[in-house]
């Protein structure tokens, strides 16, 4: 088994890098979707949250209530860090699993957007960096995201720089591109993470 940490800036489009990873063969484990279904109502995760938090955080159905928890967490570092010693140890043991129920030849990508900022590069057998400019982030996440400027600019603020991905990217993709030219990049690199799997396996 050949384990991949797939990571990049907020907007920088890892979606549709694992998108196109998982349609070549990769097993997906996503951080933020696991990170979601950990703080489902009902779960102890929502329970921890609304402990440290307050009911400010759940919305009138009883579920979390993203836009307000963020409001709190993104703009003080010490709520941020409560939060993520509640979500990251639930996220890591969801993901240990995922990971266990992959075939022995399989190749686990796993989507971690925050792995520069949790120094977690040295889990995995490969890290690949999806990179975009500052520019093409904060153009997405504004076109396309509905963020304001603001809003855009603190959340890439509050996240590792772009430098500091690529000081710890084995492979990088860049998403600066038309999106054929991105498709045709990540074949490349789907080759060669197969070469490794390979030598790994033999």
């Amino acid at each position: 088994m050949l384990t991949v940490g797939l990571t990049g800036g907020i907007g920088a489009g890892k979606s549709e890098v694992s998108r196109l990873l998982v349609e070549h063969g990769a097993v997906l484990v996503d951080a933020d979707r696991i990170a979601r279904e950990v703080v489902e109502p009902g779960t102890p995760g929502l329970a921890a949250i609304v402990d440290a938090f307050g009911e400010q955080v759940l919305s009138e159905d009883g579920s979390l209530d993203r836009p307000a928890l963020g409001a709190i967490v993104f703009a003080d570092a010490d709520r941020l860090a409560v939060l993520n010693g509640i979500v990251h140890p639930l996220v890591g043991a969801r993901s240990a699993e995922l990971k266990a129920a992959a075939p022995d030849d399989a190749v686990v990508v796993q989507d971690v957007p925050l792995l520069t900022e949790n120094g977690l590069q040295d889990r995995y057998d490969l890290v690949i960096v999806v990179d975009t400019s500052p520019a093409t982030q904060l153009d997405r996440l504004v076109r396309l995201r509905g963020m304001t400027e603001a809003d855009a600019r603190a959340r890439m603020a509050a996240q590792a720089t772009r430098a500091q991905r690529l000081a710890i990217a084995d492979i990088v993709i860049d998403n600066d591109v038309p999106r054929g030219e991105l498709s045709a990049r990540v074949t490349e690199v789907w080759a060669e993470l197969l070469r490794r799997a390979t030598m790994k396996s033999g």
